[in-house]
C-alpha cells in the first residue's frame, strides 16, 4: 500500500497522528476530484485471485511464505493464512480481449507458481472455500508471521473483546467460537478492478451493488466448511463473522461490521465512501509517511494518499472504491464479492458479465435506485449468497413503478442481451463476448453453478462413501475438471 509495515508496537499517540493523517488526505482527494481532468482516461481492468496451497493428500499446506521467497516476483503476495497466496494480475485496457489475456497470463504464473511447489508435493487450487478443511487447519500458528497480519490479529481482538462467534445456518447449520482471526483465511476469491472515470462512478458503483446479488449467486463456490452444507457462497457470511470486531456495546447503535455490503446508493461519487470508512472504523495500523498530500495537489501532482489506502484496506465492504496515484491519479471500483474458481474462463465469464451488467444499466440506474430502496438490494445481497442461482430477489422494473419477486435465472436472462451489446458498445472484441456469455448461457441453461456441482458431487458420492470421503473425492474431481479448461456448466455430474 506505499507504506512498509516493520513493526506491530503502537500507542495512543500514534493513532491520533494517524487520524490526522487520514484527514489531511481526504481534503486532499477532495481537492483531486475538484480538478475537472483528474481521473480522464480509458477504462482498465485488473484482477488479484487467491488461491490454497494444497498437498499431496489435498490438505492444506503452509508454504507460503516459502514460496513467496521462492517465486520472487512482486505479483505474487502472501495472505493472512501460511496456506494461501494471492496473484495480482496486470492491468489491461478494457477493449480488444482483456479476460482472454487474464487467462493467459494465469496460465503462465500458475504453471510457475506450481513449478516452485513441486519440491513441496504441493500445489495450488482457486476454490472459494476448501471442502477438506478441518478445524484443527486454523489458529494462531497458521497465521503468516508478519507486522501487518499481527497487528491486524491483534487490534481485532481487541475491539472484539471476546471470541469470534460463527453462527451459520443451512441445510448442516455450523455454530463455533475462534479465538482468532485465522478463519478469515478460510475464505478466498477473485476480486475485480475497474477502472472508471471520476464523473461516473457514483451510477456505475451503485449499478455494480444491484447486480452484485445476481453475480454472487451465478458465480456461487462455496457451498460448505468442516463437512457442513451451508449457503451457496458461505463466503460471504463466514468472512462478515470472522472479522466482526465489534463488540457487545457497538450492537447498541448498530454500528456496521467492517465487513459490509454497503451504507446507502452513492449520490456524491467516490468521496463520500472514502469519508463514510473514516468516520466509522477504528484505525488499525497507524502509520504515518512523510508526504504532505495537499501540499502534492497544490504543485500539481497526484498525491499517494497511503494513509488512507492503508485504512481502507482494513475495511472491507464487497464493492469498494479504490483510489490509485498512478498514470496522474484514477478511481476504480473493485468488486469483491465473487470467489475464485471453479476454472479459469467461467471466472472471466462472471467478470464480463458483471461489468458488462453495470455498463448496460448506466443509463437507468437513477430510476432503478429510485424505487429500490438501499435496504431491499442488501436483501437481495444475503439472499442469493444463502440460495445461490436457485434464489429470487427483489428487483426493480424500468417500464413501471413495481417491485417483484424475480427469479434470479430470469434477471440474468434479461440482461444478458443488454450486456452483451454494451460490452461490444465499449469495443470487446465480439469473440471474446460471445466465448465468455457462452459459459453464462451454459450456466443458466443447466442451472448449476460452482456450488451447484459441489453440493450435487457430493451427494452422489454419499451413496457410496462416508461425508469425509465423498468431500475429499468430490475435490479430487474438482480438480481434475479444473485442469481440462472446461467451464463448470460442461463437468460431469457422475462421479
Amino acid at each position: 500500500m506505499g507504506i512498509t509495515i516493520a513493526t506491530d508496537q503502537f500507542q495512543a499517540e500514534d493513532y491520533d497522528r494517524f487520524s490526522t493523517k487520514v484527514r489531511q488526505n481526504l481534503h486532499a482527494l477532495k481537492m483531486l476530484l475538484e480538478k475537472p481532468e483528474f481521473g480522464i482516461g480509458p477504462a482498465s481492468i485488473g484482477a488479484e485471485l487467491e488461491f490454497y496451497i494444497l498437498d499431496d493428500q489435498l490438505n492444506v499446506s503452509p508454504i507460503g511464505m516459502d514460496l513467496h521467497e521462492c517465486i520472487n516476483d512482486p505479483q505474487v503476495t502472501v495472505e493472512l493464512n501460511r496456506f494461501n497466496l494471492e496473484y495480482n494480475l496486470k492491468q489491461q485496457v478494457f477493449s480488444g480481449s482483456p479476460f482472454l489475456a487474464f487467462e493467459n497470463e494465469l496460465a503462465l504464473a500458475v504453471s510457475r507458481i506450481d513449478a516452485a511447489a513441486s519440491p513441496y508435493n504441493a500445489k495450488i487450487v482457486p476454490i472459494g472455500i476448501l471442502p477438506t478443511l478441518e478445524r484443527k487447519d486454523f489458529g494462531p500458528g497458521m497465521m503468516t508471521n508478519i507486522p501487518r497480519y499481527r497487528i491486524f490479529a491483534k487490534c481485532l481482538r481487541g475491539m472484539r473483546g471476546g471470541p469470534f462467534s460463527i453462527n451459520i445456518d443451512g441445510e448442516d447449520a455450523l455454530h463455533i467460537d475462534a479465538e482468532d482471526v485465522t478463519l478469515e483465511g478460510a475464505n478466498t476469491s477473485h476480486q475485480i478492478h475497474w477502472r472508471v472515470n471520476p464523473g461516473d462512478f457514483a451510477d456505475y458503483f451503485n449499478a455494480a451493488q444491484l447486480v452484485t446479488p445476481m453475480m454472487v449467486a451465478l458465480g456461487a463456490n462455496s457451498p460448505s466448511l468442516f463437512g457442513h452444507h451451508l449457503w451457496d457462497e458461505t463466503r460471504i457470511t463466514l468472512f462478515k463473522q470472522s472479522i466482526d470486531s465489534r463488540a457487545k456495546s457497538d450492537h447498541k447503535w448498530r454500528h456496521p461490521p467492517r465487513v459490509y455490503f454497503g451504507m446507502g446508493w452513492v449520490r456524491e461519487g467516490a468521496w463520500e465512501l472514502f469519508s463514510a470508512s473514516t468516520a466509522l472504523y477504528r484505525p488499525i495500523i497507524p502509520i504515518v509517511g512523510d508526504e504532505d498530500p495537499v501540499a502534492e495537489v497544490i504543485a500539481g501532482r497526484s498525491p499517494k494518499l497511503d494513509e488512507l489506502k492503508l485504512h481502507q484496506g482494513t475495511t472491507w465492504p464487497w464493492n469498494r472504491a479504490i483510489y490509485d496515484h498512478t498514470e496522474g491519479g484514477h478511481l476504480r471500483i473493485e468488486m469483491r464479492a465473487l470467489p475464485a474458481g471453479p476454472s479459469v474462463v467461467d471466472m472471466s465469464a462472471n467478470a464480463a458479465f458483471y461489468i458488462g451488467c453495470c455498463l448496460a444499466l448506466k443509463k437507468h440506474i437513477n430510476h432503478l435506485i429510485s424505487i429500490l430502496p438501499f435496504n431491499y438490494a442488501e436483501h437481495n445481497f444475503y439472499r442469493a449468497a444463502k440460495e445461490g442461482i436457485h434464489s429470487s430477489i427483489l428487483w426493480p422494473s424500468r417500464s413501471q413503478v413495481e417491485l417483484k419477486e424475480t427469479p434470479i435465472i430470469t434477471v440474468a436472462q434479461y440482461l444478458l442481451p443488454l450486456a452483451k451489446d454494451a460490452l461490444l458498445e465499449a469495443q470487446v472484441d465480439e469473440v471474446e463476448v460471445e466465448r465468455l456469455f457462452t459459459v453464462i448461457e451454459g450456466r443458466l441453461s443447466e442451472k448449476i453453478s460452482g456450488a451447484q456441482w459441489q453440493r450435487q458431487m457430493v451427494k452422489a458420492l454419499q451413496k457410496k462413501y462416508s461425508k469425509k470421503e465423498s468431500f475429499h473425492l468430490m475435490l479430487e474431481h474438482y480438480i481434475k475438471n479444473q485442469t481440462t479448461g472446461l467451464p463448470v456448466c460442461d463437468w460431469s455430474l457422475i462421479p
